[in-house]
């Protein structure tokens, strides 16, 4: 099918509009956010952790159509279909989570190797195009329009917000694929442009001319001052026969190798789709921008059309834009946690626990975590990544891990270790319970803090209350369970001669995590 832009008002008219149009939100939730770090680390990325106003940006991002599609202007009636969110395996169990939490069903797509958001997006579309399939009985092919969001943004005006996906949709519905720009408020060298063509319609939608890359501060300013360059939100709005035939189109092996991994997924209890490892595995790895929209304007066979975003949008890709977005004190400064500062101004300082003292800095980020402290010059957290590369040069624990590491039962937290042992802090939530397990490395003392322990060592099960304790021998069988109402808290203190976390053999576990494999060759 050829989707082009005649000319102005006139989007590819063959796309037949249904009576009900189906959309399909998408939430892309697999990025690492290395530019947060260390608040953001590999196996807890910045869309994962409470960054603003006590709740996950990915919290955030599947409430944010609750204001959108009232009906009016749209291009037919809209049912909104559950939020899709592709996530990696490794994130699996905090994804799960931060969705528990915020109250809001999902469905997930699990990604066993990242191949960035050209393949999570196809993926994305044909489980869309399939569940509708079954959720029609299997006789009506329909064609969901797809609302496809990075899960780590911010988008301050949600009812602005939704006014843009109604526009975008009623060019997507035609068959465009449609982006949202947002008109540029300043030169930056942060974000991806989008050259604009003339006004389609009165509400500011325009032909997209063409995606450039992320420009050097000399080639943003020509851009912002031309009026012709809005910056790229990285939110697509299209149709997913559009986007299949599209990427099938420019790049046929993601589209191969997606439908592969997608046809011998398999399916958890909890609904959960787990995509074939080796069909991903063989999946090029290539951005929706690359792969797609950097062609519009060169292949005439791939039409877009840019709606406008005027709702406080922010990628909060770095320190310095989650220091734009908060609440600053009169100096222009934006303190979190134990923080004293003194002839400051034009400051981001975060502390997660130890006090942070400032003494006459001017636009500086300071981020302090139990194993790390970030300290940077605001105009060059962008370079932290690079920090991030060095550690993962040196196999530091601290790009991937933080000292405290949640669970789905609870956290812990290693708060010593030296020459064969370890001393863990251990909370588990009411009714949480820890795998049944063993160690060949090591053995465990526990002591009770706080709450009631149900233990399993072996074939006996007993109860230890606060001040208890008992020991683990190493290679026995044990399980740690939370049975009454309030918060479990011991102390662990593990003494061997290996006490890595992957000296674990799991034999049942609730959450899923055994060490067989699943049906599809991951382990989880």
């Amino acid at each position: 099918m050829n989707h082009v832009v005649p000319h102005a008002g006139l989007i590819a008219a063959e796309q037949k509009v249904e009576d009900t149009l189906i959309v399909q939100p998408v939430v892309l939730a697999g990025g690492s956010g290395t530019r947060l770090w260390p608040l953001s680390r590999e196996h807890c990325p910045k869309q994962l952790i409470d960054l603003l106003d006590g709740e996950s940006l990915l919290e955030t991002t599947v409430r944010r159509l609750e204001c959108a599609f009232t009906q009016q202007g749209a291009a037919a009636p809209v049912q909104k279909a559950a939020p899709l969110v592709v996530s990696s395996e490794e994130l699996r169990l905090l994804t799960v989570d931060r969705l528990g939490r915020s109250g809001v069903t999902a469905r997930i797509v699990l990604e066993p190797v990242a191949r960035n958001t050209a393949p999570a997006l196809t993926v994305a579309a044909l489980a869309a195009r399939h569940e509708c399939k079954i959720q029609g009985g299997g006789d009506t092919d329909y064609d969901p329009v797809l609302v496809v969001m990075p899960a780590d943004h911010l988008v301050a005006d949600r009812s602005a917000f939704g006014r843009a996906l109604e526009h975008a949709v009623t060019y997507a519905a035609r068959g465009a694929i449609v982006t949202l720009g947002v008109p540029p408020q300043r030169a930056e060298t942060g974000y991806g442009y989008i050259g604009v063509g003339r006004l389609l319609d009165a509400n500011g939608a325009r032909p997209i001319e063409r995606f450039v890359e992320k420009p050097d501060a000399e080639l943003a300013a020509r851009y912002v001052a031309s009026g012709d360059y809005w910056w790229n939100s990285g939110i697509f709005v299209v149709r997913a026969s559009v986007w299949l035939a599209a990427i099938e189109h420019r790049r046929p092996v993601i589209a191969a190798q997606c439908a592969a991994a997608f046809e011998r997924a398999t399916l958890d209890a909890d609904g959960s789709l787990h995509l074939d490892a080796a069909a991903l595995a063989a999946c090029p790895s290539d951005s929706i921008d690359y792969a797609v929209m950097e062609s519009i304007g060169v292949d005439a066979r791939v039409a877009g059309v840019v709606v406008p975003l005027v709702a406080g949008w922010s990628d909060v890709g770095a320190w310095d834009a989650v220091w734009q977005v908060s609440d600053k004190d009169p100096n222009g400064n934006v303190a979190r946690g134990r923080v004293l500062l003194e002839d400051v101004t034009d400051t981001f300082v975060h502390s997660d626990g130890r006090l942070v003292a400032c003494v006459g800095v001017h636009g500086v980020v300071v981020v302090e975590t139990a194993d790390a402290v970030l300290v940077a010059a605001k105009n060059r957290v962008q370079d932290v990544k690079a920090i991030v590369g060095k550690l993962k040069d040196q196999h530091g624990e601290e790009a991937q891990h933080h000292r405290r590491v949640e669970r789905p039962w609870g956290w812990y937290d290693s708060i010593d270790r030296g020459e064969r042992f370890q001393v863990k802090r251990i909370v588990v939530k009411p009714g949480g319970r820890l795998s049944l397990q063993m160690h060949h490395h090591r053995a465990e003392h526990w002591t009770v803090v706080r709450g009631t322990a149900r233990v399993t060592r072996g074939d006996e099960v007993f109860l230890l209350s606060e001040n208890e304790s008992t020991y683990i021998p190493l290679g026995v069988k044990h399980r740690l369970e939370n049975p009454g109402k309030t918060a479990l808290e011991i102390i662990e203190v593990q003494s061997g001669g290996y006490l890595g976390e992957d000296d674990i053999v799991r034999f049942d576990d609730q959450y899923g995590r055994t060490d067989a494999q699943g049906a599809n060759g991951v382990r989880r």
